[in-house]
């Protein structure tokens, strides 16, 4: 099941997709400016979150007071849910899930591949319940940004993108990502061995939100994770599938933070299935 197939827009929410992607883009890329003019030589781990290889740096918590700050005077009804500050209630029926900095560890070591992340959802801020409306994610080292909008396509620097269609299963080159949890990586590496063989290559990247923009651009083909938060799939989500990407879990579900596969329609059900037969969606 695809975003696009969940729940209609709330009556009575005040919706203008096209001015919602337009905020969710200029939030993405002032927040990315930030981050990339604020990126001393050296980066510093602020805190940790789920285990002590799942790191904060300072620029996170600053990225995302930022958004909070716009949002607060522009969109001040509109609910926050944010990976590094507390949840803000709204009234509007519309909440803005943004990820400040999407592949914080590549952003601590200088790797290529972290991103701004920004997305507005009508109804509950859940996976499995929500409608994403707009959203843009910005890759701050390539100066790149992707967006869509519900029902207006999606775009990569304002040009149309659109999901490959490869020939087989076979050659697909296959997005994933990994927990931080070392019993969950080590269950994650065993599904690996299932998939790798019956596809022509993975890609571990380290963002989620850059994995699925790629997926919608074509330059992988399908993409899988299990361990996904809300601000990590949120706006990618919705580009990949306006880009005409089918995203769903496993044994029948929506895509959640248990398991999100994504692709062209001939080729999700069948990595569906070796996910399933492997357990992916366990662990």
């Amino acid at each position: 099941m695809s975003e696009n197939s969940l729940p209609p827009v709330p009556a009575g929410a005040d919706i203008d997709i096209a001015s919602l992607r337009a905020l969710a883009e200029r939030l993405a890329t002032t927040a990315g400016a930030l981050v990339r003019d604020g990126r001393p030589a050296t980066v510093e781990v602020a805190a940790t979150k789920s285990t002590g290889t799942d790191p904060v740096t300072e620029m996170d918590r600053a990225s995302e007071d930022l958004l909070r700050g716009i949002l607060a005077e522009e969109r001040p009804d509109d609910a926050i849910l944010g990976e590094e500050g507390d949840d803000v209630a709204g009234t509007s029926g519309l909440t803005w899930v943004v990820d400040p900095i999407d592949g914080t560890v590549n952003y601590l070591y200088g790797v290529a591949g972290w991103a701004v992340s920004v997305a507005v959802v009508a109804g509950p801020p859940d996976p499995a319940a929500w409608t994403i409306l707009a959203g843009a994610v910005h890759s701050v080292p390539q100066d790149t940004t992707w967006s869509a909008g519900l029902g207006q396509g999606a775009t990569r620097d304002g040009e149309p993108i659109g999901v490959s269609r490869p020939a087989s299963l076979g050659e697909c080159l296959v997005g994933t990502g990994f927990g931080y949890d070392a019993d969950r990586r080590a269950a994650q590496a065993v599904v690996l061995t299932h998939v790798l063989p019956q596809v022509r290559d993975i890609r571990r990247l380290g963002s989620a939100a850059i994995d699925l923009c790629l997926l919608a651009q074509g330059s992988i083909d399908l993409y899988y994770e299990r361990g996904l938060n809300p601000w990590d799939m949120a706006a990618g989500a919705l580009v990949a599938t306006e880009a005409g990407a089918v995203m769903t879990g496993l044994r029948g579900r929506v895509a959640t933070g248990d398991m999100v596969v994504a692709g062209g329609a001939d080729f999700v059900a069948p990595l569906a299935k070796i996910l399933e037969a492997a357990n992916a969606d366990e662990g």
